[in-house]
């Protein structure tokens, strides 16, 4: 549960790369790429099990770029069977999105049944912890560690 995470680090936008590491009970390195990161991602592209993709809930201008961001990810070879989760981040923010619009305004379930890998999605809050549990609850699932 909430507890078990502990509390919530502060949060920047990531500008560079961060890399943590998980116990899922086994050991999982998350590798964090900044959106500016964009034209490098492909570089790791070769060593990815799982991808989470963030999206800003609370910043509808940047909604369209971010849509074409995750297209371009999902067409890589590399990365075609590879499970994403497209996290709708921000929404302990007052002005964020609701997963309906968001969802809509992504055109979520096009992207999905057009892509060649398993495409879910969760509202969360990097800031207080809200869905992280569920994240690491599909991560577990997705990388198929038993808890």
């Amino acid at each position: 549960g909430p507890a078990e995470l502990g509390e919530p680090p502060a949060t920047l936008p990531t500008v560079g790369t961060d890399l943590t590491d998980l116990r899922l009970p086994r050991r999982v390195t998350v590798r964090e790429l900044g959106g500016c990161m964009g034209p490098v991602w492909p570089s790791y592209y070769g060593e990815c099990s799982a991808l989470l993709f963030v999206v800003d809930a609370a910043n509808p201008t940047q909604v369209s770029s971010s849509c074409v961001q995750l297209l371009s990810v999902l067409s890589a070879a590399p990365l075609a069977s590879v499970p994403v989760l497209v996290l709708f981040n921000k929404i302990d923010l007052p002005c964020y999105m609701s997963l309906v619009e968001m969802k809509s305004l992504f055109r979520i379930q096009d992207i999905a049944s057009c892509a060649t890998q398993p495409i879910a999605t969760l509202e969360t809050s990097a800031r207080d912890g809200t869905g992280l549990p569920d994240v690491l609850q599909w991560l577990r699932a997705t990388l198929r560690d038993p808890r």
